[in-house]
């Protein structure tokens, strides 16, 4: 399983870390799936009902470097709002962030346009 550095962007600066397309794509599914969950939040159902609770993203990936993505949408208004809390960590050091949902899918998409077959 080759691997391709991936560049997220933060709030505040960048994280650049070995990822393969295989893991890429993996995310990619975890926050299409929340992007849904988001969505149906957004739509509010009818007045004086609230929306369903949704469960929370929690992706982990495990290479050279261990990658964690959490989000709860139940605290997001729209996906465009969502924030994700991101931690990339080896023997010697721990990140952890956060990032704008919307950020982290085009870094994806851009990463698998370049890298994946």
């Amino acid at each position: 399983m080759s691997s391709a550095p991936l560049t997220l962007n933060l709030v505040e600066g960048s994280v650049t870390f070995s990822f393969s397309p295989e893991a890429a794509r993996g995310l990619q599914a975890a926050i299409a799936e929340l992007m849904q969950q988001l969505k149906a939040i957004a739509n509010k159902p009818a007045a004086g009902e609230k929306p369903a609770p949704q469960k929370s993203m929690e992706y982990q990936h495990r290479s050279d470097v261990f990658v964690e993505c959490y989000c709860n949408p139940n605290i997001w208004p729209s996906p465009f709002a969502a924030k994700v809390l991101i931690t990339v960590r080896d023997e010697r050091i721990r990140i952890t962030t956060e990032a704008e949902l919307t950020r982290i899918t085009e870094d994806l998409n851009t990463y698998l346009e370049n890298h994946a077959p």
